[in-house]
């Protein structure tokens, strides 16, 4: 018999969701927006330290309202994280404007801030800054953001925080996503926690987030009648959805323990395998171990990755290689990129592991067991 399938981080829900779900349908609050909506926001504000939110479609939707309220344009230059989902670069395409990717650094695997503080202060000479910077906030774990918000902010550059997968992890005891003009996240099925499709906007300006929610109600004027001044688009999340976000957010705490105890059991199985490392946990803040992600010295662990991974694949176990670096995709061929070499090692080396909050301790097992199976 097959065992069954461990999927690399699935939807957890908590017993909460299903209760506000039904109050959602017994007051008739189907349609977009409503008083979930609405309690979802001031309670992630709560949960984060955001001033003000914005409940929207998705984390690619929040980036999108966040590059146009960053007045982002046709021709414009944004400095971008390389490695990373491409969620993070494609809505600087929808505004014309061009990538500049940034490789990561060791120590916690985001953006290198020597490179990013070098590329403004590179522009800043040449008299052509770059409209907005995107700092992404990878597997769970917050970048060094002081002094890349110290260069922005001297430049006058907009700081957009794609902590679409950070939620819960911190920075020198504050949320990622709370430092920059914009901050984003996302509650995609594989989050740490899920509304099964949505994300969220948070600025310290109310105005901004004001502004993001007409533009994501299709831009309609306060008039009786549809009156509309610019564009907008339909990325509101509905009332629904943000019921099942509110049940979610009650426990976020518990998920990223959870996680972090997923992560504890995988090192203390396989780090002393030769050739084995992990992603290390940065000095600034707490890592919530959305995933766990492991780097395989093909050399001295006696199969690479990809080896690894197909092992896994049989044994109806999923895992991923890390993102490959967006200044190798094709769509984005012709970028300029400032670095490269350690985003791409990780790609090659990486691979992330089941990490889903529901794991059980067998269920770990079952993982080590196959890694330490191809050890040769």
């Amino acid at each position: 018999m097959t065992s069954s399938r461990l999927y690399l981080s699935p939807p957890h829900m908590s017993g909460r969701e299903l209760g506000l779900i039904q109050e959602a349908f017994a007051t008739n609050w189907i349609a977009p927006l409503g008083p979930h909506v609405d309690a979802f926001e001031q309670e992630f504000c709560t949960c984060t330290g955001a001033r003000h939110a914005a409940a929207v479609s998705s984390g690619t939707a929040a980036l999108h309202l966040a590059l146009i309220l960053s007045d982002v344009g046709p021709g414009d230059e944004v400095l971008v994280s390389t490695l990373t989902f491409s969620a993070s670069v494609n809505p600087i395409l929808y505004q014309g404007a061009r990538p500049v990717f940034v490789d990561s650094e060791a120590l916690s695997w985001n953006a290198d801030p020597d490179l990013f503080v070098d590329a403004l202060e590179t522009r800043a000479r040449r008299g052509r800054l770059p409209k907005a910077a995107v700092l992404v906030h990878l597997y769970g774990q917050s970048a060094q953001v002081a002094p890349i918000q110290a260069a922005c902010e001297r430049y006058g550059v907009h700081l957009i925080e794609d902590a679409a997968e950070a939620l819960g992890a911190t920075y020198q005891g504050r949320a990622p996503g709370t430092f920059g003009r914009f901050g984003i996240y996302s509650f995609n099925g594989n989050k740490i926690i899920t509304t099964s499709g949505g994300g969220m906007l948070v600025s310290d300006d109310a105005g901004l987030i004001q502004h993001a929610r007409k533009l994501a109600t299709q831009a309609r004027e306060l008039a009786p009648h549809y009156e509309h001044t610019e564009v907008g688009y339909n990325y509101r999340m509905s009332n629904v959805l943000a019921a099942i976000g509110r049940g979610q957010l009650a426990v976020l705490e518990e998920r990223v323990l959870a996680r972090r105890r997923n992560f504890e059991c995988y090192r203390q199985a396989l780090a002393d395998l030769p050739g084995i490392g992990f992603m290390p946990e940065a000095p600034w803040g707490r890592h919530t171990r959305w995933l766990t992600v492991i780097t395989i010295d093909a050399e001295r662990f006696g199969a690479d990755r990809e080896t690894v991974r197909l092992a896994l694949e049989a044994e109806n176990i999923e895992a991923r290689p890390v993102w490959k670096p967006m200044h190798l995709q094709p769509v984005f061929a012709g970028y300029e990129h400032l670095g490269g070499a350690v985003a791409e090692q990780l790609f090659r080396d990486g691979l992330c592991l089941p990490s889903g909050s529901s794991l059980t301790a067998a269920d770990l097992q079952r993982v080590v067991n196959v890694i330490v199976g191809q050890r040769r």
